[in-house]
């Protein structure tokens, strides 16, 4: 006999030495409810690893997403290219093929279009994203034989952009900036909708790790950059004012909520959770450190539940 599908989505972060699981359920009208985080022991072999998680943890009855690892793909945004929609990826792919570091041939290619305001004259912006094969095969390999149902395979981007909606006011931008092990992330959202994204080459680890003066310098950095980025997305976006930022950081960083707060022109707030998901039954997401770690994996579990 079958088994019935679970409601939701099951999100798998592989990461350096662990694997993180989330379950997410998303109602219309209701606050998302987080129902399940936990972290394994990554090991050698992903297949061997996913396969041992279904079996204990009963997972073939979940339709599951991954993340995938930032450095197998690119995200570049560019003016949408003229052409009949069925030609769309195609065009893409011939414009970013010097932008990668390997054959164009061998990327898969998915769009993000980014909406745009009928009266602001604009060219309509997309984002092409391009995934090495030499990756992305491999990782669906080890689902596919784990038995594991991977209906889909998630960026950092768009993880964020799940979270980082629940946060907006109504008919207002957000920015979200994330610093983790390796690096950081910020987006710009409105109306539920990803508008810009830069990634920011200062990590969460290397704060953490800094004595007082290298701090200072990198959060200046950092802040130089999210004002840019702010400036920039305001001359190519005036239709939409960003509200206020949200932070997160993993390894915490204690100075960046207040400095960024301090520097930047508009309201900067600590990520909490807390004040937009419900998860009662996993007590360690009320420390922000938790949040900040698991995020991303967060947020593709909170996929559109029409996206299945």
């Amino acid at each position: 006999m079958f088994k019935r599908r679970r409601e939701g989505w099951l999100a798998f972060g592989m990461f350096p030495g662990r694997i993180d699981v989330v379950h997410a359920v998303r109602g219309a009208g209701a606050r998302p409810q987080l129902l399940r985080l936990d972290s394994y022991a990554r090991g050698d072999d992903d297949a061997k690893a996913l396969t041992a998680l279904r079996k204990q943890g009963g997972l073939q009855s979940f339709g599951c997403t991954t993340l995938l690892d930032p450095a197998a793909y690119s995200v570049t945004q560019m003016e949408a290219p003229a052409v009949p929609e069925a030609e769309l990826v195609s065009a893409l792919r011939w414009s970013i093929k010097e932008t990668l570091n390997y054959p164009v041939e061998n990327a898969t290619i998915d769009v993000i279009r980014i909406p745009s305001e009928q009266t602001s004259g604009r060219t309509p912006s997309v984002m092409a994203v391009a995934a090495n094969n030499a990756v992305l095969g491999p990782c669906i390999q080890a689902f596919d034989q784990s038995g594991l149902d991977l209906k889909a395979v998630d960026v950092f981007e768009m993880a964020q952009r799940n979270v980082a909606a629940l946060f907006e006011e109504e008919g207002r931008g957000l920015a979200f900036l994330h610093l983790g092990e390796s690096g950081g992330l910020l987006t710009i959202t409105y109306r539920g909708e990803l508008y810009s994204v830069r990634r920011i080459e200062v990590s969460a680890t290397q704060l953490a790790g800094a004595d007082a003066d290298r701090r200072s310098q990198m959060l200046e950095r950092v802040m130089l950059e999210l004002q840019r980025t702010l400036d920039n997305f305001d001359r190519l976006y005036g239709f939409v004012s960003v509200a206020s930022m949200v932070v997160a950081s993993s390894p915490e960083v204690g100075e960046l909520q207040p400095y960024l707060a301090e520097n930047l022109y508009l309201p900067v707030r600590a990520l909490d959770l807390s004040t937009v998901c419900d998860f009662p039954s996993i007590p360690e997401l009320r420390d922000p450190a938790r949040q900040a770690q698991c995020l991303h994996v967060i947020g593709a579990a909170l996929r559109s539940p029409e996206a299945a």
